[in-house]
């Protein structure tokens, strides 16, 4: 794709600021002159002559061979934005450099990519929150900036029932109106699992540790074979590092949590019980617990994991230094109390239902976490996180030790990652009732591509394709006698992020020009082989306002043409009805 690299431009992010209705907002898109002052600069600014030059944009993405459907979305998008007279470049990175640049850096203008998302809309607090608009991690990375949403986002969290859910339907409203991301699809799930060799596949979704634990090994089998292409894990398997986690089954594996999700509902694990009481959690852990290296799991260890998930310099910076993953569970989280070896209590404020996600984070060992946090590192560290870090976040622990059903036993990086089963695990007990390890080992091989590891799989060399394949090899897998194609439900999702910080990506009217640009349909039929389903709100489909479902076309944003051709003179007549100008040469043009 040719196009020079965008300049990044950098103008007042009053628009963004400005309190502005709905009914106005979408006028406004519609043709009709922009109302406020800063919308008035900024086509005084556009029409200036000396000034203005052809909107030059970078898509940053990822490579076809880790993600070959962020790639494909990437380069219709790239064409479909050259056809209305956008200049466009690509920038292909690997995903670790992907995350380093959109989730640490913010130093991306569009990205295309797949969103780590939630079972639970109050995901989106951590996602668009403004308090995290320069925080790392999945924290806000487009820089998104809104009271209104803000309050909505604080409000769901203090409602229940059907008062919660209009609060949510609100905050969606918002997001449809305003696009600082665009959602395009939930893809669907597949993975390749043998049969001869294991029962019960499919209890457990395989992106957690439920789905590798009381499956049922045939007579001799005493091993449990996964084979994925993402190499991250034989590198890092820092539970903070989130240029190096998406679904985290085998760190859920190594560290447990006191709670865990299935099918939607909080439910004991680590933690023996609870008992709510009007913001208070009131937790039993189960007795008995240790970890990896043989040291007791006590209350100390929990109320340290939540204190340093909330400050990895442990006080000893003015500012608290926040972790880059669980930060949205952790914040509800006002005290910890231990009250005995196994006992402690967690002061909230908010409701039950979003409380109990707080105990879904991995607890960790203070006697091993306890030296890696304390001064944040500066400038010249090597780690360029906006709200500082410690060593906590930069090691790549390993060996780690948590307290999980299997434990760390060796790695060839790039190539195999072993775990051996912790005997001692509280699943082992015959008086819990929870899925088990039923191997002694379960080993990790790394494989170049999809199309290789399906093919170990049918090779009888692995059990499961542990990450999901793409959509165009699950059309031509055939399948035998001794393997199954095996579906999870996904609440992840393919998105199109701005960088909400520059010009003109800040103006709201821009971003929805963009997002009728995409024909989700059909990029699910073309990109995924109809293997997803395209969506208008980013939450799981129960909590989608009828006004946002989704019936054949994005109802807020309808696409700009037909069966995946845009109408080249509705988008620039839509461009130049929301402010911005073409030359003589049909180039859209931009203040610099």
């Amino acid at each position: 794709m040719k196009g020079r690299r965008a300049a990044h431009n950098r103008c007042s992010r009053g628009d963004e600021s400005s309190t502005v209705s709905r009914r106005a907002m979408l006028a406004a898109t519609a043709g009709l002159t922009a109302s406020t002052a800063g919308c008035l600069q900024q086509v005084r600014d556009i029409l200036a002559p000396d000034n203005i030059s052809q909107l030059s944009l970078t898509i940053t993405t990822l490579p076809a061979d880790s993600d070959r459907e962020s790639t494909r979305l990437a380069r219709e998008l790239a064409e479909v934005l050259e056809t209305v007279g956008i200049d466009v470049s690509i920038d292909i990175r690997s995903q670790v450099d992907f995350h380093q640049t959109v989730l640490y850096d913010h130093e991306f203008d569009v990205c295309v990519g797949h969103h780590p998302g939630g079972t639970d809309p109050d995901y989106l607090y951590e996602a668009l929150h403004s308090i995290y608009d320069n925080e790392s991690g999945w924290q806000n990375p487009f820089g998104y900036t809104d009271p209104t949403v803000d309050d909505y986002l604080e409000e769901q969290r203090r409602v229940g029932g059907d008062e919660r859910h209009e609060v949510v339907a609100n905050i969606l409203d918002e997001i449809a109106t305003q696009q600082p991301f665009v959602p395009i699809c939930v893809p669907e799930e597949h993975r390749i699992v043998r049969t001869d060799r294991f029962g019960d596949w499919g209890k457990g979704h395989l992106a957690t540790r439920r789905g590798y634990l009381g499956l049922e090994p045939s007579d001799g089998v005493d091993q449990l074979r996964a084979t994925q292409i993402d190499a991250r894990p034989t590198e890092n398997l820092n539970p903070l590092a989130a240029d190096y986690r998406d679904h985290g089954a085998f760190i859920d594996l190594l560290y447990d949590s006191l709670a865990i999700e299935r099918d939607g509902e909080i439910e004991p694990w680590l933690a023996d019980e609870w008992k709510w009481d009007d913001g208070t959690i009131d937790v039993h852990l189960r007795e008995g617990c240790t970890f990896h290296d043989g040291e007791p799991v006590t209350a100390e260890d929990v109320a340290f994991t939540y204190r340093f998930l909330q400050d990895m310099s442990l006080d000893e910076t003015e500012a608290p230094s926040p972790a880059p993953r669980y930060r949205g569970q952790t914040a509800i989280v006002e005290t910890i109390n231990p009250r005995g070896r196994e006992h402690l209590e967690l002061t909230v404020d908010t409701t039950e239902t979003v409380a109990e996600r707080a105990l879904l984070v991995p607890i960790f060992p203070a006697h091993i976490w306890r030296d890696r946090g304390g001064d944040v590192m500066g400038p010249g560290s090597g780690a360029s996180i906006a709200q500082g870090t410690t060593e906590a976040v930069v090691a790549d622990n390993i060996p780690p030790v948590g307290s999980g059903p299997f434990q760390f036993e060796d790695r060839t990086q790039g190539d195999l990652l072993t775990f051996e089963r912790f005997d001692t695990h509280f699943t082992r007990r015959p008086t819990v009732d929870l899925p088990e390890p039923t191997v002694d080992e379960l080993s990790v091989r790394i494989d170049p591509s999809e199309e290789a590891a399906v093919q170990i799989v049918e090779d009888d060399t692995a059990d499961v394709t542990s990450s999901p394949i793409d959509t165009g090899l699950v059309d031509e897998f055939e399948g035998t006698e001794d393997t199954m194609l095996l579906e999870d439900p996904s609440w992840t999702f393919y998105f199109l992020g701005f960088n909400v910080r520059k010009a003109p990506f800040n103006n709201f009217r821009f971003r929805r020009i963009i997002a009728q640009l995409l024909d989700k349909e059909w990029l699910t039929d073309t990109v995924f082989h109809g293997r997803a389903r395209p969506i208008a709100a980013p939450v799981p489909e129960q909590w989608v306002p009828d006004p946002l479902t989704w019936d054949g076309s994005d109802p807020e944003t309808p696409f700009l043409g037909s069966d995946g051709e845009v109408d080249e003179s509705a988008a620039r007549s839509a461009f130049e009805d929301a402010g911005f100008r073409y030359d003589d040469q049909g180039r859209l043009r931009v203040r610099q």
